[in-house]
């Protein structure tokens, strides 16, 4: 099979209201002593798709802004995943047959976005598949330090961001996806990744529900 064409352009559209939230099955409260939080894919080769100046990039990157830096503050772990450029094709696997042969290793591929950057104390992950857990010891870190639960910021909410959801929920780690803290192809992407992950998996909420929670 012949790989087709890379990420698409995507056109602007306003990020989902609180009021426009699916309600969620689960009924999970989030504790901040056993919380931790996923920076999902933040690079810039995922963000250049986006327009810099409009929605939902704007408010994407000021909502996981505000997550991390909650997060920190309240010593919570933050995590990140990022992807290496020039991957070997047996690592990229089935991935290269959907999407090319991704990034390049390169700065203005590889770089994490800079307003919201790993510090020092962040962990960052080696991403080979779409779910943040595969190949990866992510809950092995979180188990180690007490962590149950996991909010999900990042790109694109329904691919990585709600495989990501999904698996956890399997490995009884309690998903909350941070319903405006996420980006997609469109708000019809967007919106079906919420429903999904309201009705099967997690809690969808708002930063600011998710801030409430932990301040």
């Amino acid at each position: 099979m012949s790989s087709r064409p890379g990420l698409p352009g995507i056109a602007p559209y306003a990020m989902p209201s609180a009021a426009e939230l699916p309600a969620s099955r689960a009924s999970w409260e989030l504790d901040p002593s056993r919380a931790a939080l996923l920076v999902h894919d933040l690079q810039l080769y995922f963000l250049r798709v986006f327009a810099s100046d409009a929605e939902p990039l704007q408010t994407l990157l000021a909502n996981v802004a505000t997550l991390i830096q909650t997060c920190r503050k309240a010593g919570i772990p933050v995590f990140y995943t990022a992807q290496e450029g020039n991957q070997d094709r047996r690592d990229r696997g089935l991935q290269a047959d959907l999407w090319g042969p991704g990034m390049s290793a390169i700065p203005e591929h590889e770089t994490i976005q800079p307003a919201v950057a790993p510090a020092d104390g962040d962990f960052i992950l080696t991403k080979h598949r779409y779910s943040a857990f595969q190949r990866s010891n992510l809950e092995t870190m979180m188990r180690a330090r007490g962590r149950d639960q996991l909010m999900i910021c990042g790109v694109y909410a329904h691919i990585g961001c709600m495989m990501t959801a999904a698996e956890a929920f399997q490995r009884d780690i309690h998903p909350f996806f941070a319903a405006d803290a996420l980006a997609d192809f469109s708000r019809e992407h967007h919106d079906a990744a919420l429903l999904q992950v309201a009705r099967s998996c997690g809690v969808v909420a708002s930063t600011q529900s998710l801030l409430d929670h932990l301040t």
